[in-house]
């Protein structure tokens, strides 16, 4: 990884962070617990506490094994970013904000023991789970490696041999 690359990764994580707590602390400041702010027919502000990890799962865990679970897959992202070549700058952006989402949410798990969920989508037939900026950031940058590497990288892979195959006169 180059050093401009890490410095702009570590950027994005940090204001992704911020922006994370940000938006936290000002739910916490504004919102009672369960109260929802309509924003459109299917978007609400709704300040719920998820003592799980993403949609509640594992909630039965204790505050303490939640927060080694996220530690460790941060550390697994973290390696796994400073192991992708410098130039799938698409997957280190991805990458960089999926970082930013795990220490978000892993502030609020270890100084609250639980974390703070603000975003509800729902209609009159169905409701999707409340989350967060954090969760929003891991679940995007997850389908921006994913794109990144089943579609893009394979599509400049086969441009690159065919640019190679007709500098080579084949």
């Amino acid at each position: 990884m180059t050093r401009r690359l890490l410095v702009s990764g570590l950027l994005i994580v940090l204001v992704s962070v911020l922006a994370d707590q940000a938006i936290k602390a000002l739910v916490v400041a504004t919102m009672g617990l369960g109260e929802a702010i309509e924003i459109l027919p299917f978007l609400a502000l709704y300040h719920a506490r998820n003592t799980g990890i993403a949609f509640s799962m594992f909630s039965g865990l204790s505050d303490v094994s939640l927060s080694l679970i996220a530690g460790i897959v941060l550390v697994v992202v973290l390696y796994l970013w400073f192991k992708t070549p410098a130039e799938r700058r698409l997957t280190h952006f991805g990458l960089a904000i999926i970082v930013g989402g795990a220490i978000g949410n892993l502030i609020d798990r270890v100084s609250l023991g639980y974390v703070v969920d603000y975003i509800y989508f729902h209609t009159p037939v169905w409701d999707f789970a409340v989350f967060n900026l954090a969760d929003a950031l891991i679940s995007v940058g997850a389908v921006i490696i994913l794109v990144d590497e089943f579609f893009l990288a394979p599509r400049d892979a086969r441009r690159a041999r065919r640019a190679d195959g007709a500098a080579s006169g084949d």
